[in-house]
């Protein structure tokens, strides 16, 4: 474990195991513990993996900053190549689920030289918190003075999780406040590098998970019958299928 600076902000990570990288990436107000330790992924991939995950700015142990500038694209993506330098890691697997599965899409798309292989869970063509609407509902709800004085479900849904996993809940404001557009077509088609896609059956959240997989050239596509955004994580495929994509592209 350790910490490093990326443009300003402390980014604290994990390692485990060995063998060829694998950068983990959770999603929008979970952590290293609740996105990877607790669902079994870091005791699975260490076994053959140099296993790194790290907390995003704004959640965990890493620095939160109050300013929704600290949260673009370019920053998110800015941290991650951060690491890989800090490391000294020129090419890698990465795996990254909701939030962290749209900042695997954009390091592709921005950054294909340092992407072996990668994960992209729980996305789709589009999300249901793309419009500034429900985006500015969920960062009402975040702000409120307690969830008793949130009125609207989906923002207490989000309130619920970030709370129970101890979050600054104006660091995930600021990030929420951020509109983030799916990378365009014409940069998605060129993405060279293998890439699964791995969606919840019952996941209404993200689009159309198989519009991603016709739009990118090599990606597969895994369906998680039964499972929706917030439980797809834990499943037993999902990992199954997840070591077997970065065994076989370990191996070529």
């Amino acid at each position: 474990m350790g910490t490093f600076e990326s443009a300003g902000v402390q980014i604290y990570y994990e390692e485990y195991g060995a063998g060829a990288p694998v950068v983990l990436i959770h999603g929008f107000a979970s952590n290293i513990e609740t996105n990877w330790v607790v669902p079994g992924w870091i005791e699975l991939l260490a076994q053959r993996f140099w296993t790194i995950p790290f907390d995003l700015r704004g959640h965990g142990r890493s620095s939160k900053p109050h300013d929704w500038q600290a949260y673009t694209m370019d920053a998110l993506v800015g941290d991650v190549v951060a690491l890989l330098d800090h490391l000294k890691v020129d090419r890698t697997f990465i795996m990254g689920y909701s939030l962290g599965g749209r900042i695997t899409l954009e390091l592709l798309v921005r950054h294909p030289e340092r992407v072996r292989a990668a994960v992209v869970g729980g996305v789709g063509r589009e999300s249901g918190i793309s419009s500034s609407e429900i985006r500015q509902k969920i960062v009402d709800g975040l702000l409120a003075p307690s969830i008793e004085n949130v009125t609207d479900e989906l923002a207490r849904r989000f309130r619920r999780f970030a709370e129970a996993n101890k979050n600054d809940l104006k660091a995930l404001a600021a990030c929420m406040s951020v509109a983030r557009a799916m990378p365009p077509v014409s940069e998605l088609s060129r993405i060279k590098a293998p890439v699964l896609v791995v969606a919840g059956a019952n996941d209404t959240w993200i689009g159309s998970p198989q519009w991603l997989r016709d739009t990118i050239p090599n990606a597969q596509l895994v369906i998680l019958e039964g499972r929706d955004h917030m439980t797809a994580v834990g499943d037993k495929r999902f990992k199954e299928e997840v070591l077997r994509f970065f065994a076989a592209a370990d191996a070529q």
